[in-house]
C-alpha cells in the first residue's frame, strides 16, 4: 500500500538521510590534504623501501618519478601528481600504507646504533686494509678473495661514482653476520637496517 506520507516527490525520509551522510566539502578537503602528506612522506623516504609498499604500480611509479626530480617546478607539479594518484587508493590500500610508514617510525634507537656500526665498519674494511684481517679472523668461514674483490671493486666505485653495488654488498654480508646467532625476534628488528642504509646510497645511484 503506498504510503501517504511519502508525498509528490516521490523520496522516502530515509532518501535523504543517504544524501546528508555524503562528507561535506571540508571533510573532502581535510581527506585530499591527509593523502598529498601521506604521498610526501613516501617521496621523501628511500627508494629501496617504497619499492617495497604494497600499493599499486602506477600509484608507486609516481612516487619513485618524483624522486628523481630536482627542478623545483618540476617537482612541485609531480607532486600534485602523486595527491591525485594518491586519491585513486581505496581505505585498506590507504591504511596498509599508513601502517608501513608506521612501522618505519617505530625503529628503535638500539636499531638505528646496529646500523651506524655496520656503516662504521664497512667504512673501516675499505679505507684500512687490517681491518679485512681481523673481520677474517672472528668469522673465518668467509670467503676471503670473495671480499678483497667486493673492497676493490667499492673502492672503484667511490672512486669513479658509479653505482654502489660492491658497496652494498659487503654491507648486506655485515648485516647477516650480525644477525648470527640472534633470537628471531631480533633478526626481525634487524632486517630495518638496510632500510636506513639505503639512504646514502640511493642519493649515489641518482647522481651518477
Amino acid at each position: 500500500m503506498p504510503n501517504p506520507n511519502r508525498g509528490a516527490c516521490g523520496f522516502q525520509s530515509s532518501e535523504f538521510e543517504q544524501e546528508y551522510e555524503r562528507p561535506s566539502k571540508s571533510e573532502l578537503k581535510r581527506q585530499m590534504n591527509e593523502l598529498q602528506k601521506l604521498g610526501e612522506a613516501l617521496v621523501a623516504e628511500p627508494r629501496d623501501r617504497v619499492k617495497r609498499v604494497p600499493m599499486p604500480e602506477d600509484v608507486r611509479e609516481a612516487i619513485l618519478a618524483c624522486q628523481l626530480i630536482t627542478n623545483h617546478e618540476g617537482r612541485r607539479r609531480q607532486m600534485q601528481f602523486v595527491g591525485k594518484k594518491m586519491r585513486t587508493l581505496d581505505e585498506e590500500e590507504v591504511a596498509v600504507i599508513q601502517r608501513t610508514i608506521d612501522s618505519w617510525k617505530g625503529m628503535s634507537k638500539a636499531d638505528t646504533a646496529a646500523l651506524h656500526a655496520l656503516e662504521r665498519r664497512r667504512e673501516k674494511l675499505l679505507s684500512d686494509d687490517k681491518a679485512l684481517t681481523v673481520l677474517l679472523e672472528e668469522h673465518p668461514e668467509l670467503d676471503v678473495q670473495h671480499l678483497r674483490a667486493l673492497i676493490r671493486n667499492a673502492r672503484k666505485e667511490q672512486a669513479e661514482n658509479k653505482p654502489p653495488k660492491a658497496y652494498r654488498e659487503i654491507f648486506q654480508i655485515l648485516k647477516d653476520l650480525s644477525k648470527k646467532g640472534k633470537p628471531a625476534a631480533d633478526e626481525d628488528a634487524d632486517d630495518n637496517l638496510d632500510d636506513g642504509e639505503f639512504d646514502d646510497d640511493e642519493s649515489d645511484d641518482t647522481q651518477s
